[in-house]
């Protein structure tokens, strides 16, 4: 019973590995799926920028006023939907400032 016990384990396992891997996956190709124009992205190098163009192999983004171009797939996350706008935190000094 022992010697069946092990490779049952083993292979349960890894069927829950792969299961995970494959739901992880979907999820990131569904998330590069959804950027568009305009969304703020970073790559797997860690290099921020907002998405000018993007087609099914390729996007071009905005880094600074220099344009990258970049594989699809080289995208990580998207940090700001392009539906949200950006809101400027305000400063200690502007905030002294403002209270007088």
């Amino acid at each position: 019973m022992n010697q069946f016990l092990f490779p049952l384990l083993m292979l349960a396992m890894l069927g829950f590995m792969i299961f995970t891997q494959r739901k992880q996956q979907k999820k990131h190709q569904e998330a590069l799926n959804q950027i568009k124009k305009g969304d703020e992205i970073v790559t797997i190098g860690g290099l921020y920028g907002i998405v000018d163009e993007i087609n099914d192999q390729k996007v071009v983004l905005d880094v600074d006023g220099v344009y990258l171009t970049f594989e699809r797939s080289a995208i990580r996350r998207t940090v700001t939907p392009a539906s949200q706008p950006v809101q400027a935190e305000e400063t200690s000094e502007s905030a002294i400032i403002s209270e007088d």
